[in-house]
């Protein structure tokens, strides 16, 4: 009998506790999650291995650290599916989403979350990202 391999998710946020508690939610859903909570970290992790999906925080270090890890994993794993989970809107009234070409070609992310999603929900937007 083959065993399945589990497909691994790379999750970047400089919130320990979300990073904990997703983690957990993730792993119930069948994937492996690697975690970083800094770009730096999480820039060394892409050097090193390919995810076959990231979550990652826009506001960490900097305002935009989420769109420069976007456009970093991108750059080098272009097939690799991008989903920015933020409270960027709650926290600044800004809104930012990427169902047009121009907002995709400049996020370079698949899909822009609030934080706060329902596991259900996550879980069936992984797997449509995934075409599992």
């Amino acid at each position: 009998m083959l065993k399945k391999i589990k497909r691994t998710i790379l999750l970047v946020d400089d919130d320990p506790d979300y990073i904990f508690q997703m983690r957990s939610t993730i792993q119930e859903m069948g994937f492996e999650v690697i975690t970083a909570e800094t770009q730096k970290e999480a820039e060394n992790i892409i050097d090193r291995i390919k995810p076959d999906l990231a979550i990652l925080d826009l506001m960490m270090e900097s305002q935009d650290t989420g769109f420069i890890l976007c456009h970093k994993v991108k750059n080098k794993y272009p097939e690799v599916p991008i989903i920015i989970a933020s409270a960027v809107t709650a926290e600044t009234g800004m809104i930012f989403d990427v169902n047009t070409q121009d907002d995709q070609d400049w996020i370079k992310a698949d899909l822009f979350l609030d934080k706060g999603i329902r596991n259900d929900q996550l879980h069936k937007e992984i797997n449509k990202l995934l075409k599992i």
